[in-house]
């Protein structure tokens, strides 16, 4: 059983930046492929991005890409989401996830979740 805990939300400024973070552990982490998943007030979860095992390969909403950078850091059973150029429609609720055999932006296709932080564009 995984456990995962975000962190690092808050309000921000349109154009500003923030990063969170998640904790993963009671799992092998690096066995993992981690996804950032968000949830806007009245809509459906929606995949931001996701790392592979290794941290090798990434991948991007075509909404974030350019902005946002996820990267891991295995040693500390840690996954990071750089946010930067925030929008106010970036904001939402933002989870982090894990699966053991990454099947694309789905949210069903992962294992655990975390219990989300918040996050808050103002214009």
């Amino acid at each position: 059983q995984v456990q995962l805990v975000e962190s690092g939300g808050g309000l921000v400024q349109a154009g500003g930046s923030l990063r969170l973070s998640c904790a993963a552990s009671g799992g092998t982490f690096s066995s993992y492929a981690m996804g950032w998943f968000r949830q806007a007030p009245g809509k459906e979860r929606e995949f931001v991005g996701a790392i592979m095992w290794g941290g090798g390969s990434t991948y991007y909403a075509d909404s974030v890409k350019g902005r946002f950078t996820i990267s891991r850091d295995n040693a500390k059973n840690s996954v990071y989401l750089q946010m930067n150029s925030l929008k106010p429609e970036d904001t939402a609720d933002y989870y982090c996830a894990a699966t053991a055999y990454y099947s694309g932006p789905h949210p069903q296709g992962y294992d655990y979740w975390g219990q989300g932080t918040q996050v808050t564009v103002s214009s």
